[in-house]
């Protein structure tokens, strides 16, 4: 199985020879089809063709040289399966492997979705920190668990660090910002909630009982708080930049920020101001955690790849018999 992707572009007509020039220059790039007048809007002949992972920012950034991303149209899908020894060709061509390769226009579109502060954001984000408030009372490490996979928080983490390693300003505000309102209204929402529990006795606690062996841990950090946020953070980067969203499960399941942010609602809530501070801190160092790891993934993950492009030469062309 090879990791190929598949671009469609929409080229206007006095390019569409320096387009196909350009794909067929690359050996990463194959399966090349060209349907002249086939678009309407924008209007301009159609291009696709099928490109291993490796060489996918180099044939993007070529194409973004000839201004196709403002004339015209340039989309990246994955392809499922792929039976083609052309295809197989170009990815044995093309420089590194798959999995290395970080596509930074989709981890850009990646992260920059999981910074906009939507209703639907806010409302995960709110049940997440519910399920761990009730997690605190009852003392349930099963629902701790289903706090931390329902939890949308990483994406807009995972933007900090890219923002840190891009200098971008405006992109590590904006994901700052979604973070803070977004924490501030569930943990509001919790501490409402568990308000309405207490008077009207469905929480029967005058406090969070004394005894938690099952979830203390969410609001007791230690150096262990730390290195599980730091692998977690490097491990949920790598999920995204390799295209492998299933590993993003344990890094959810690994990380306390959510159980943090309920426990610190529901302590407001039954005024246990020891576990406040403790939440407070859980919560900071998960994030401090992650950020850093984060950002020192990407750092290595561009220096590497780097180096593999100037191994190979910069940019690989297709070698051809004569």
């Amino acid at each position: 199985m090879w990791d190929v992707l598949h671009l469609r572009a929409i080229v206007p007509v006095d390019r569409t020879d320096a387009v196909g020039g350009l794909l067929e220059e690359f050996p990463g790039a194959t399966n090349v089809i060209v349907l002249p007048g086939a678009a309407r809007l924008p209007k301009g002949d159609l291009v696709t063709c099928d490109i291993a992972r490796e060489s996918a920012n180099e044939i993007l950034d070529a194409l973004r040289d000839l201004g196709l991303h403002e004339d015209g149209s340039i989309a990246l899908e994955h392809i499922d399966l792929s039976m083609s020894t052309a295809a197989a060709v170009a990815s044995k061509r093309a420089p590194g492997h798959g999995d290395d390769a970080v596509v930074w226009a989709e981890l850009d579109r990646h992260v920059t979705e999981g910074t906009q502060l939507t209703w639907a954001f806010l409302v995960f984000l709110v049940l997440a920190t519910q399920l761990a408030g009730i997690a605190a009372l009852i003392d349930s490490p099963i629902l701790v668990v289903g706090a931390m996979v329902l939890g949308p928080e990483f994406a807009a983490i995972a933007a900090i660090c890219l923002g840190v390693i891009t200098l971008q300003p405006r992109r590590i505000g904006r994901a700052i910002r979604t973070l803070a309102i977004g924490f501030t209204v569930a943990v509001a929402v919790t501490y409402a909630c568990a308000l309405a529990g207490r008077w009207a006795g469905v929480i029967s606690l005058d406090r969070l009982p004394d005894e938690r062996p099952l979830t203390a841990f969410i609001y007791s950090p230690d150096r262990w708080s730390f290195i599980v946020a730091v692998l977690a953070g490097a491990a949920g980067v790598l999920s995204l930049t390799a295209g492998k969203s299933s590993a993003l499960v344990g890094v959810f399941i690994s990380v306390t920020t959510v159980p943090a942010a309920g426990n610190l609602a529901v302590a407001l809530a039954l005024r246990h101001g020891s576990e406040v501070a403790g939440s407070l801190t859980q919560l900071g160092v998960n994030i401090a955690g992650m950020v850093i790891a984060g950002s020192l993934t990407l750092v290595v993950q561009r220096t590497v790849w780097s180096a593999v492009l100037r191994r190979k030469g910069g940019r690989a062309v297709r070698q051809t018999s004569g």
